[in-house]
Formats: C-alpha cells, sequence, structure tokens
C-alpha cells in the first residue's frame, strides 16, 4: 500500500487577534457558567447538571489558554525583534514600521520557523 504524500504545500496558518478571541471565550464560558448557576436545581433533576460544570471547566481552560497565546505573542514579538536588530549594521531600511505592530499583533514567522510547514521529503 502507497504512503499517503500531500500533493500541494501546507497552507500557512491564519494569524489575526489570537488573545483578544481568547479572552472573549474565556468571558463567555465563564458569563454561561453564572447564567446557569441559579438553576442548578433544574439542571439536576433532568440529569444536565455537567452542562454548570462544562461551562466552569470551559472558563477554566479559557485562563490557562489566555496564559499560553500571551506567551506565545510575546515570544513572536521578541523574534520580530531580533530578527529586525540582526539586520547589517548601517544598512537603511526604508520599509517603515512592522504592519503588525501597530495593530498590537506580531507579525507571522517565516515559514522555515513553523512546525509542519516543512515540504523536504525523506
Amino acid at each position: 500500500m502507497e504512503k499517503w504524500t500531500p500533493k500541494h504545500e501546507a497552507p500557512e496558518p491564519l494569524e489575526g487577534p489570537v488573545v483578544s478571541t481568547v479572552v472573549g471565550g474565556t468571558i463567555l464560558w465563564f458569563v454561561l457558567f453564572l447564567v446557569q448557576v441559579p438553576f442548578y436545581g433544574w439542571f439536576d433533576d433532568r440529569g444536565h447538571a455537567w452542562w454548570i460544570w462544562v461551562c466552569l471547566a470551559g472558563a477554566g481552560l479559557g485562563l490557562i489558554g489566555i496564559w499560553y497565546v500571551r506567551g506565545r505573542d510575546a515570544a513572536l514579538r521578541r523574534a520580530a525583534a531580533r530578527a529586525g536588530s540582526d539586520a547589517a549594521p548601517g544598512a537603511d531600511d526604508a520599509s517603515g514600521p512592522t504592519p503588525g505592530a501597530a495593530r498590537g499583533t506580531a507579525p507571522a514567522p517565516a515559514s522555515a520557523e513553523r512546525p509542519g510547514t516543512d515540504t523536504a521529503r525523506p
């Protein structure tokens, strides 16, 4: 049987407002938990008390997600700053500021830095 190999290169990962998306999702899970808590007896009578705990778990995992994406964003910013400072000394860079820096998001690293996008085959 032939081993599956991709016929085309993997698409670039989407970059966007990751931190605000995760924060928004975490807030949503916590609000859903708070809305359902007063109705705990109703949910418990019908065997759906687990819905409340799923919302709390979503909020808890969201807190871990916020910690992770903030660290990732900071690491991307450090890498971009390091790449900018590694430019040849005295070289005139007329490209201006990084577009992502003005919006509060770090630019995406080159595809060679992303795991899983290597197109070399053994």
